[in-house]
């Protein structure tokens, strides 16, 4: 069986559990999953794991992967998807806008932010996901969230109308209600009219193979040469290695006090004798490292 990540480049039209059909029908192989949704008219890169490597999925939402995007706010018109896949809500007649005031709402909407997820969403809230509930004409009031926008770059402004932006975000950031935030801001309606994800964490869209590259290259029966180590997703976390003694030790579950300069309950990628072992961190409390998950393989 195949274990490692995947960097895919998702087409414009397909769902990411699409995707992941894909890759379970070229494998031959059941233990697929995608490591977070893609929107379906979006494009760009989707790490997807397979075997063993779905032990990791998780890591990819932690606050420390950030993702990048390109994307493209259009004035005049409000979809209920907050994108040009939905329904026209509501249109007006378009308010103009300096550059000066576009530059303002970059520099407003760059930082920490809240951020009300949109209906048309894979969130749960009381046991259901909001997009079936918005299928069922049914809206819910939403919390609203801290994310953080690293940084929030102009491209093109055409006309006032289409506006192209690169952003740099937290996990959880919805591009979509972004664009009709700031088209808000600008005092006009707005909704996303194109997106395409260039970077999760490590994974860049230059290294991203498209699906026909993948299904030729598993043809050729070298699967082996475009999966990438369970390592490479837990890129943004440091470091911990430990003396060669605690080999044994700490793949047999023994708790091991950590001498050194490390940051109580920060999660760390634990090396052993220049093997990989796992992730843990270090608790507060007895200064004992806490494995949460050996991924070793004998």
């Amino acid at each position: 069986m195949a274990d490692g990540i995947l960097n895919i480049l998702k087409p414009p039209g397909m769902t990411s559990h699409d995707v992941v059909s894909f890759v379970r029908r070229t494998f031959g192989m059941k233990k697929v999953g995608h490591t977070g949704t893609l929107d379906p008219g979006a494009a760009g890169v989707l790490p997807v794991c397979l075997g063993k490597a779905t032990r990791v999925a998780e890591y990819f939402n932690d606050p420390e992967v950030t993702k990048s995007y390109r994307g493209e706010l259009s004035l005049g018109a409000r979809t209920d998807t907050q994108d040009s896949y939905g329904e026209v809500v509501e249109e007006r007649e378009f308010s103009n806008f300096t550059e000066e005031d576009l530059r303002r709402v970059v520099q407003d909407f760059t930082g920490k932010i809240e951020q009300i997820p949109p209906m048309y969403s894979a969130k749960k809230q009381d046991g259901k996901k909001l997009y079936q509930l918005a299928r069922a004409g049914i809206e819910v009031e939403r919390k609203s969230r801290e994310i953080e926008i690293y940084s929030l770059e102009l491209v093109k402004n055409k006309d006032n109308r289409e506006i192209l932006f690169d952003v740099e975000c937290s996990s959880g950031t919805y591009v979509r209600t972004l664009c009709e935030d700031m088209a808000c801001e600008l005092g006009n309606l707005g909704h996303m009219s194109f997106l395409l994800r260039t970077r999760v964490g490590a994974y860049s869209i230059e290294d991203a193979y498209t699906l026909e590259e993948i299904e030729n290259t598993v043809s050729r029966g070298e699967a082996s040469s475009i999966l990438l180590s369970l390592e490479t997703a837990l890129s943004h976390y440091s470091v911990l290695e430990l003396d060669g003694a605690y080999f044994e030790k700490i793949l047999n579950g023994v708790k091991i006090r950590v001498e050194g300069e490390y940051e109580p309950s920060k999660r760390y990628k634990v090396y052993c004798k220049g093997a990989f072992i796992g992730v843990g961190h270090v608790e507060r409390e007895t200064g004992n490292l806490k494995m949460e998950k050996v991924l070793f393989q004998r």
